[in-house]
């Protein structure tokens, strides 16, 4: 994705970040391609994850098109700015991070295999870019809705960084929080890649195979706790 703004590679603290607006973003109320609502409550049995993987353009395409996935919406997340603007995100003032907001059937596709598809679709240790993107916003990130899928997030950490070692990368620089609040990204930047077919799409993985994660009886997790 492209930007004019020089690109801040530390994350601002509250005191110094952008003031933001009480007022959020309008966006259209249906998805574009699964014809499902861009808005919850969700009804049951959906849950919803989250994820940062650089430009939020082809990650919102990729989750788009598994089965089991009921809405996808993309947005700005973990930083401080309320209700910021994309103009104000890339000036990495806001501390906030590309995000896309996926909800899903637990009964067709499981967080597990969400996982797999963030490890193997882009780099996970590259810190504050992704490719040729730099930037806060650009880090790459999961944000959790629950217990079991911070169990699931930071076993399938362990588990890939072991692959990645193997294979001579670096480690993973993937911060995994509780899920702070979700700010959606204006209209035009919503299904971008249905709208603009020929659009911008930096989505490269490492060409690395992740294992799908499975929970374990006992496991004690601190949902509050990062990466």
């Amino acid at each position: 994705m492209f930007s004019f703004f020089e690109k801040n590679t530390e994350i601002p603290t509250a005191d110094s970040a952008l003031p933001g607006r009480a007022q959020a973003i309008e966006i259209d109320s249906v998805h574009l391609v699964t014809g499902n609502p861009l808005h919850g409550p969700w009804p049951e049995p959906l849950q919803v994850a989250c994820f940062g993987m650089g430009c939020f353009w082809g990650i919102e395409r990729l989750f788009w098109g598994l089965d089991g996935v009921y809405s996808t919406a993309v947005g700005y997340s973990a930083g401080h700015t309320p209700n910021p603007s994309y103009e104000e995100v890339c000036t990495g003032m806001t501390g906030h991070n590309e995000v896309v907001q996926v909800v899903f059937d637990p009964t067709v596709i499981s967080y597990g295999e969400l996982l797999k598809h963030f490890w193997e679709n882009h780099d996970p240790t590259q810190g504050m870019r992704q490719g040729n993107d730099t930037g806060t916003q650009y880090r790459s990130g999961i944000y959790i809705h629950s217990e079991e899928q911070m169990a699931l997030a930071k076993q399938s950490l362990a588990d890939y960084q072991l692959t990645l070692q193997g294979a001579g990368f670096a480690a993973i620089t993937t911060e995994i929080l509780a899920a702070p609040d979700f700010y959606y990204a204006e209209e035009y930047h919503q299904q971008y890649l249905i709208k603009n077919p020929g659009g911008y799409c930096n989505m490269q993985g490492t060409g690395l195979h992740c294992s799908i994660p499975s929970t374990t009886a006992g496991d004690s997790v601190n949902v509050g706790e990062g990466s």
